[in-house]
């Protein structure tokens, strides 16, 4: 090999060692990030359908959203507490509602007056189950007949969480209906954000609420 041909090799090999540390350089160190906004349009998740406007703030302590974190509301929507109801009968009645998949409902975002359904915050009664545990044992707690499961992991904004999706076929009503819930631990306690479609509300109705709240989470005080 003359000396001409020995320099265009090397001057080659070094384009090629350059160009390979420039692809390096752009290449995406270690595994990707979980995405903080999902985007899977249409069936399951509904992505497309956006956070609604926030109207104020909700959650933490003496809050009528008594739980470790705080969210943003839907503007028109409100916050009550769960209060366990009184008298045995209404005991018995009140646990039956406020009770499910060992979990127990803190407290209820309303948004009827708004056009929208409920958004139900509910506490693991074993304050550290995992988040996955905590989401399927609620989704069968209602005791309904559950088909379909999807999960997914996220960022729910300063969290990160677990979220999932399913059919829930009502026994008695033969009604079938989507429900989404999605888990987040705080301060020791794993909480369900839960909303659902049903015979007067539709995704539209419901999803744009849960989504707010679900994307503007914080640690409460």
């Amino acid at each position: 090999m003359d000396t001409r041909t020995r320099v265009a090799v090397s001057a080659a090999l070094a384009l090629g060692l350059l160009a390979g540390c420039g692809d390096d350089a752009d290449a995406p160190a270690g595994p990707a990030a979980v995405s903080p906004a999902p985007q899977a349009t249409g069936e399951p998740w509904y992505d497309e359908v956006t956070p609604a406007s926030s109207g104020g703030t909700t959650g933490g302590s003496g809050s009528p959203c008594p739980v470790p974190v705080s969210f943003p509301l839907a503007d028109g929507w409100t916050a009550k507490a769960v209060e366990p109801p009184k008298g045995e009968l209404a005991e018995l009645v009140g646990e039956a509602l406020t009770k499910r998949g060992g979990t127990t409902m803190r407290c209820e975002v309303d948004g009827r007056s708004a056009g929208g359904g409920f958004l139900r915050i509910w506490a693991a009664d074993p304050p550290t189950v995992p988040r996955r545990a905590t989401l399927e044992s609620f989704a069968a707690g209602a005791g309904e007949t559950v088909a379909g499961p999807q999960f997914r992991d996220l960022r729910a904004g300063g969290f990160d969480a677990t979220e999932m999706t399913w059919l829930a076929t009502n026994p008695l009503a033969e009604e079938e209906s989507r429900n989404w819930a999605l888990a987040v631990q705080s301060a020791g306690q794993t909480l369900v954000f839960a909303v659902n479609e049903g015979l007067i509300t539709e995704r539209t109705d419901v999803l744009p609420a849960y989504r707010l709240a679900v994307r503007g989470l914080a640690k409460g005080e």
